[in-house]
């Protein structure tokens, strides 16, 4: 662990806030831009193919990219061929399909990003914009493949829209997420309200104010039980329907933590691996205010149903930015400010993968390969666990977990038979009456 070379799997001609894959084609689709100022910084969604090339090495090839004009994409989410996409104030539904052509054309990754307007992305990451349209610079559109593949065409097309935030100054939508299920769409956004759209139709089901400020994330549980939303007002929520069922506390396992010192950030349900009917919620708590001396972040575990805390853990001193939980519930990817990527054990919370500055940058977005068919395939028998991350210096990396060494139960049993006769053996030989 510590400072270490991530090589770049893709670099975008654009500042990049967002990426996701696609369960059953495995496509990687990212996306981010400059936003609706003229300053020369493209908006799109790019459709990257990801191939496994050997036994620890990684390829991407764009496939498509998609403009998105004027405005940038800052989150999406991905539902069975189709992308929700945050836009400014709006939520943009995109449907996207994969098909194979033996007459595609070639062309290079800057032909197929070209076009639209072009412009300054807003930023809710507290780095300048100065920095993000370096880093946009420096990519120059040059990825780990710089032209699109032959016999691959991705093609995408909107679908519908809805207006997710209405804050009257500045509206953003922060977050959006499918509900396991795919019935239900939630959006939250700068003006503290929760809205859950049915999908596909689209008609809003819910719609209230469950923050006081901006909504920084918020998470449904399987089977639509629960709904847990996160403000910048310090607040952690458990709702039922659009009913406020629970304000959850983490502050009460460390009692030292004076309240409003720190604010939570992200809130993440997890399955837990080999017990199909528990659930785990997770939570990062950040510093409400930076000193001189940075204290530490914190990681909360809860129980995903009594909404007990279980176990809460430092995380490091460098601010948490973005979290993802893999499929299986076992890991937990952490991105922050500084582009450091962790990876840790969701059972104990320990670190197991950290690499300091591996973008430099703001960490905008993590996302682990999922445990699809597809997902594993990628993955390959020799890692545990494979997670891309993404930043403002518009690059998207691979971040991968090899398998760790374990014993068979048989080994672990007889060595411990064989401690047990040796122990009476010593016993013995000490000890001539002992038996």
């Amino acid at each position: 662990m510590g400072r270490r070379k991530v090589p770049d799997l893709y670099r975008a001609p654009f500042p990049l806030y967002t990426v996701k894959v696609d369960p059953k084609s495995g496509l990687v689709i990212t996306a981010g831009g400059g936003g609706a100022s003229k300053t020369g910084i493209k908006n799109a969604v790019h459709f990257l193919g990801l191939e496994l090339v050997g036994e620890h090495q990684y390829s991407a090839t764009l496939l498509h990219a998609h403009d998105t004009e004027t405005r940038a994409t800052m989150n999406l989410a991905i539902a069975d061929g189709v992308i929700a996409a945050g836009q400014d104030g709006n939520c943009s539904m995109m449907r996207f399909k994969q098909r194979q052509s033996n007459e595609g054309r070639k062309a290079s990754s800057s032909e197929a990003a070209s076009g639209g307007q072009q412009g300054k992305a807003r930023r809710r990451t507290g780095k300048g914009d100065q920095a993000a349209k370096d880093g946009a610079e420096e990519a120059g559109g040059i990825g780990a493949s710089d032209t699109t593949d032959e016999t691959t065409q991705v093609s995408v097309e909107t679908v519908g829209e809805v207006q997710s935030d209405l804050n009257p100054v500045d509206p953003l939508q922060k977050v959006v997420r499918f509900s396991s299920d795919l019935s239900l769409l939630m959006t939250g956004g700068t003006d503290g309200h929760i809205r859950v759209w049915e999908y596909p139709s689209l008609k809003k089901k819910f719609d209230f104010k469950a923050h006081e400020g901006e909504i920084e994330d918020l998470d449904l549980s399987p089977g639509n039980e629960h709904l847990v939303s996160v403000g910048r007002d310090f607040v952690c929520s458990v709702w039922s329907g659009n009913q406020l069922a629970m304000g959850l506390r983490w502050q009460d396992t460390m009692p030292q933590v004076a309240d409003k010192a720190y604010r939570y950030m992200a809130c993440r349900f997890g399955r837990v691996e080999d017990q199909p009917t528990a659930l785990r919620l997770y939570t990062v708590q950040i510093p409400h205010k930076r000193d001189r001396k940075p204290p530490p972040c914190y990681l909360t575990k809860w129980d995903g149903k009594s909404f007990l805390p279980m176990l809460t853990a430092v995380c490091g001193t460098e601010v948490i930015s973005s979290m993802a939980v893999s499929d299986s519930g076992t890991f937990i990817g952490l991105g922050t400010v500084t582009g450091s990527v962790a990876i840790y054990i969701a059972f104990s919370l320990r670190k197991l993968y950290y690499v300091e500055e591996s973008h430099g940058i703001v960490v905008t977005d993590v996302a682990f390969l999922p445990n699809s068919l597809k997902g594993n395939a990628l993955k390959g028998s020799n890692h545990e666990a494979a997670m891309l991350s993404v930043a403002v210096d518009s690059r998207c990396q691979l971040h991968t977990v090899r398998n760790r060494r374990s014993f068979p139960i048989w080994l672990v049993l007889g060595f411990c038979a064989v401690m047990v006769v040796a122990a009476i053996l010593l016993l013995q030989s000490l000890f001539p009456g002992f038996m």
